[in-house]
C-alpha cells in the first residue's frame, strides 16, 4: 500500500509541475518560462475545493463533484483549445489538471 501511494503521488506532482515544463519546452520554446508560468496558475481551479465539505477527501472524485472540475466545465476547457494564445494554453492546463485529477482517484490505489 505505500509503495502505491508513493507512486501516486510521484505521478501526481510529475503531471502537475514536471509534464506542464516538457508541454512549455516542446510546443513553445521561445517562451517557455511564460508559458511554465501560465499552464502552473491553471491549479487555481483547485479553489473550488474551498466550497466543499469536508475541503479535502481522499476518497472523492474531483471531477464531477467540484463545480470546475465538473463535466460542463471541461467541455468549456476543450473549447477554449479551438482560441489561439494564452486562451489555448490555459486550456491545456486546465486539461492536463483534469487528467491528472482523473488519474489518481481512477487507476491508483484509495
Amino acid at each position: 500500500m505505500m509503495d502505491c501511494l508513493f507512486w501516486k503521488s510521484c505521478t501526481h506532482y510529475f503531471l502537475h509541475f514536471g509534464f506542464p515544463v516538457f508541454i512549455a519546452l516542446i510546443f513553445y520554446r521561445k517562451n517557455w518560462k511564460k508559458v511554465y508560468l501560465i499552464l502552473l496558475a491553471t491549479m487555481l481551479v483547485d479553489l473550488d475545493h474551498l466550497f466543499a465539505n469536508p475541503i479535502f477527501d481522499p476518497s472523492r472524485n474531483s471531477i464531477g463533484f467540484h463545480i470546475l472540475h465538473s463535466y460542463y466545465a471541461i467541455a468549456v476547457y476543450c473549447a477554449m483549445l479551438f482560441f489561439k494564445g494564452n486562451i489555448r494554453i490555459i486550456a491545456i492546463g486546465l486539461l492536463i489538471h483534469m487528467i491528472t485529477d482523473f488519474q489518481d482517484f481512477t487507476f491508483w490505489c484509495h
